[in-house]
């Protein structure tokens, strides 16, 4: 009995110094991402596949791109893809989710959403046992997780201007979230920015008649839900935005220190 007590517990203590072994290499691994992805040499697949599936990549300039995957590279070197029902969370869906957030960070040179360094993709929507429903996408400040589910990760790129992103969006709501929590990112947003922004976002939600106004009326259930609906709008319909609400458009532009109007048309 003994000598059995005595194995259990040191296999227990051999899973939890492994467990912490493990834990540490993911962290070191973590802490170096911004080292390694200007040492390491940028994998071609992963311009390849950035050519072949993101239009904001495309439209870049050479000079631009090299900036973007390099951006792209520290942020999958920094975070933990994690699959759920799936065996594995592929190159192609690393790079394409990575791709979403370097897209709203792009303008904000060292901001790559630290705090939520663990991101779970789900092959479909996913219930929620807290919530008791099903779910496309969600952002967990507490336990700094982003959850997508792929196929509605991807819809919103086979329809790119509906305004119905939801890699966009779920980043929008980690990228604010992300200006709040004390780190190294900590307030990199302009606090007179962001309060003109909520401040229009409560004008806009309380004209008489909400079917003139542009945005679909789910912006209006809080100030963050109105921040990713505009970031939305602002990728996929910059043009149309800035020509319905200018003030706004302007707002977001300095916010995100980019202007997508500006980005050059495919030919």
């Amino acid at each position: 009995m003994i000598s059995f007590v005595i194995v259990l517990v040191v296999a227990f203590a051999i899973y939890r110094f492994d467990k912490e072994l493990k834990e540490s290499y993911l962290y070191a691994g973590r802490v170096a991402a911004p080292l390694r992805s200007k040492v390491l040499p940028i994998p071609q697949a992963y311009r390849d596949i950035l050519q072949k599936y993101f239009l904001y990549y495309r439209q870049l300039d050479d000079v631009a791109k090299t900036k973007f995957v390099q951006k792209v590279c520290q942020f999958i070197y920094g975070k933990r893809f994690i699959p759920r029902n799936v065996d594995q969370v592929t190159m192609e869906a690393r790079v394409l989710i990575a791709a979403t957030a370097v897209q709203l960070t792009f303008g904000l040179t060292d901001v790559y959403l630290q705090h939520f360094d663990k991101i779970l993709v789900y092959p479909n929507d996913y219930y929620s046992s807290i919530t008791k429903r099903y779910h496309k996408g969600e952002v967990n400040p507490r336990f700094g997780i982003i959850v997508l589910s792929w196929q509605s990760f991807v819809d919103g790129f086979i329809y790119p201007n509906d305004s119905i992103n939801l890699g966009l969006h779920e980043m929008a709501h980690a990228l604010r979230l992300e200006n709040i929590i004390k780190n190294d990112e900590y307030q990199f947003f302009d606090e007179e920015l962001v309060n003109e922004f909520d401040a229009y976002a409560q004008k806009l939600c309380h004209v008489e008649n909400w079917n003139d106004t542009f945005f679909r009326p789910y912006a209006c259930a809080n100030e963050h839900e109105f921040f990713a609906v505009a970031v939305e709008n602002f990728f996929e319909r910059p043009h149309e935005f800035k020509n319905a609400l200018p003030e706004l458009y302007k707002i977001l532009s300095k916010l995100l220190n980019q202007d997508p109007t500006l980005l050059r048309p495919l030919s």
